[in-house]
């Protein structure tokens, strides 16, 4: 009879794992997904900054259509690419390359570094990219999490039963290539 019991409180103890674990996958899913939301949400509110910053500029720089095509295109495919965190990083490395152009673009035009609406959706744009890196930080924390957590054990062992998979980090290759280069400095 004893056996039994025991037999039974093994078995019992294993389901209560069982539906803790999963449980706290599901959680760590849903908590990747709402921190990917928020970087969603970021990026929208910096892609319908970028209108209004070109037709600031173009009319101050008439003749620097080129540089203000980039930045649209790269804003329109950034917006268009609504896949993987590896592919929307890409985008987002061709349009903050392409908005840097722009920034460069306007230190050449001292009326326009002057315009108040220009220094407006300048710093509206700074605020909204120092949000988009705190949001992805909080996401790839996240990611870290849930993928830590399937690769452990025994939740791996409820991880590939129920199928739950590993997150992509969202990581901007634009600037970690840029932390690893030397810093220039020129006197001349």
């Amino acid at each position: 009879m004893i056996f039994l019991y025991t037999v039974l409180g093994v078995a019992a103890a294993t389901v209560f794992y069982v539906i803790y674990a999963y449980n706290g996958l599901v959680r760590l899913r849903v908590k990747v997904r709402e921190a990917w939301s928020d970087i969603e949400v970021q990026m929208k509110r910096r892609y319908n900054l970028i209108p209004n910053l070109v037709e600031t500029v173009k009319g101050y720089a008439k003749h620097e259509a080129g540089t203000l095509e980039k930045v649209v295109q790269a804003r329109s495919e950034a917006l268009a690419n609504q896949g993987n965190p590896q592919a929307q990083a890409q985008s987002e490395n061709i349009l903050s390359g392409a908005l840097k152009s722009l920034f460069a673009l306007s230190e050449g035009y001292p009326d326009l570094k002057a315009n108040e609406n220009f220094l407006s959706l300048q710093s509206d744009l700074a605020e909204v990219e120092n949000k988009i890196q705190a949001a992805r930080r909080y996401y790839n924390g996240s990611v870290r999490e849930n993928n830590t957590t399937i690769d452990q054990f025994p939740g791996n062992l409820v991880a590939n039963a129920f199928n739950f998979v590993k997150a992509e980090f969202f990581e901007i290759e634009e600037a970690e290539a840029a932390a690893r280069q030397p810093v220039e400095v020129d006197f001349g």
